[in-house]
């Protein structure tokens, strides 16, 4: 097995959520029970984490503790269900490549079911009303390491780790938050910055970004290049 191989050859579960059948029994239990109980079925696993919502999250250190882990149904006299974290065993990479700017997303992942991609999504831009593919795909691994490059076709591609975009509010125009999470009093216009009007409405024939103040040159929902306030938010995600 070559090296490239190697690297996904592990796509196996490592992170498990213990939840109970009936609603928080889990948030009020001894440590010390919990430890017990898994360790009983799974041995010493690499992390044991009690979530605020009661649910454990386990780190295990192979497959096999994962096969046990499985089989706990029971911490004390609380039943409980054993299944694999919905995110953490996933990872996120893209990889740029101008030669595959014209192949369709489904030959893309056919091409690289066997190195652990479950997704392949393009990158796109909009100019003037058109969408245009860019040579950007963003790979979803099922692993929670991300490899360092993968093989499509002939070709070997790096993978960099994928920096989701900052959240942006539609209505107060900030980031951090999304609309129904907002406590702005005001609606803020994306396209001038001024209050009580949206873009769809707004008149003014000056751009103006809310997050940055860059008049005449941007408005707040602007690609993401020019404005320097959403650079910093990209760079704090990362």
């Amino acid at each position: 097995m070559d090296s490239l191989s190697q690297q996904h050859s592990n796509a196996l579960p490592k992170y498990f959520i213990i939840s109970s059948e009936t609603r928080n029994e889990l948030k009020t239990s001894s440590p010390i029970l919990i430890h017990k109980s898994i360790i009983s079925i799974a041995g010493e696993v690499k992390s044991i984490k009690k979530l605020s919502n009661g649910n454990i999250l386990i780190e295990v250190l192979n497959s096999k503790q994962a096969e046990h882990l499985k089989k706990l149904e029971k911490i004390g006299n609380i039943k409980v269900t054993v299944g694999p974290h919905h995110t953490l065993n996933h990872s996120k990479g893209v990889v740029s490549e101008s030669e595959f700017q014209r192949d369709l997303e489904e030959d893309l992942l056919e091409c690289l079911k066997t190195q652990n991609v479950i997704a392949v999504k393009r990158i796109t831009i909009k100019r003037n009303g058109q969408i245009f593919p860019t040579k950007h795909l963003i790979l979803t691994f099922n692993n929670p390491v991300l490899p360092k490059n993968v093989k499509i076709a002939y070709i070997n591609c790096p993978v960099k780790p994928y920096i989701p975009d900052p959240l942006r509010c539609f209505k107060c125009q900030k980031f951090g938050h999304t609309t129904t999470a907002c406590r702005g009093n005001k609606e803020i216009c994306a396209r001038c910055s001024l209050p009580d009007h949206n873009s769809q409405t707004c008149k003014s024939t000056t751009q103006k970004c809310y997050n940055c103040s860059a008049e005449a040159d941007h408005p707040s929902h602007c690609p993401p290049l020019p404005c320097p306030r959403y650079k910093l938010e990209k760079k704090l995600n990362h």
